[in-house]
């Protein structure tokens, strides 16, 4: 897809940090962009500002995301919403906080992308899961996150595999931030903790992924997987602030 003007988009976890970045760039570039978000307050707040359908309700809900898809039919699916991860080293962790990533973003994405795959979304359409650095090079203080993230990303090629076999023209792409976005009240918090644990400042943190990637700059990054035709085949793309766009593919 060249361009992103009247075409149906579902962002889940839209109303805040990197999902609300996504929605505020689809929006400028005319799209019909709907959000799933659980806090209706934020939820009422930008569709005051924006002009987005708003749904409130959990990913984890298979009827809610069965339903959603075949009602809204998406062009671009993008699954963004999870959960916070558990802070601390892995033997301060309960089970309950370590497997939370797994019980939300993973469950979640599993219901969606069975949705999508079984209605099936239009030829031609895009689902984006929103993975991490994490996935890549783990995340100690973060119980079960980078595991989760990780399961995200071979979701997306489990996926890929299973459409092509059954002749459906959907395709699954894993998205991952390799740094920590300090803007984001989650990417403050990571950072935060981090830089704490290595005895640094959270702005040597920072500087030590090189440029900023704003949350701006990230949306950015996702409209062009989305519009140029050179990122519409591979599975799994890095963003980052200094190298931009980078293939994550063996």
């Amino acid at each position: 897809m060249s361009s992103l003007e009247s075409r149906r988009i579902l962002v889940t976890g839209g109303s805040r940090g990197l999902g609300l970045a996504m929605v505020e760039a689809f929006v400028a570039r005319k799209a019909k962009v709907t959000v799933l978000a659980r806090d209706r307050g934020r939820l009422d707040a930008l569709a005051a500002r924006l002009p987005v359908s708003v749904v409130a309700g959990d990913i984890t809900d298979a009827a809610l995301a069965k339903r959603l898809v075949a009602d809204l039919r998406p062009d671009v699916l993008v699954l963004n919403a999870g959960a916070s991860p558990a802070v601390g080293p892995i033997h301060e962790a309960t089970w309950e906080a370590f497997s939370e990533p797994w019980n939300s973003d993973v469950r979640g994405a599993f219901h969606w992308v069975q949705a999508a795959m079984k209605l099936p979304l239009p030829a031609g359409s895009r689902v984006l899961l929103g993975s991490s650095g994490a996935a890549v090079q783990g995340s100690p203080l973060s119980g079960g996150y980078a595991g989760a993230k990780r399961m995200l990303w071979l979701m997306a090629s489990y996926a890929n595999l299973a459409a092509q076999r059954a002749g459906i023209d959907i395709k699954f792409q894993a998205i991952l931030p390799r740094q920590i976005i300090a803007e984001t009240d989650l990417g403050r918090a990571a950072s935060e903790m981090y830089a704490k644990a290595k005895g640094v400042s959270l702005e040597a943190f920072s500087a030590g992924f090189g440029a900023p990637m704003p949350p701006a700059r990230f949306a950015e990054h996702v409209v062009a997987i989305l519009t140029d035709p050179k990122y519409a085949e591979g599975t799994a793309w890095g963003l980052k602030g200094d190298t931009g766009i980078q293939s994550l593919d063996a």
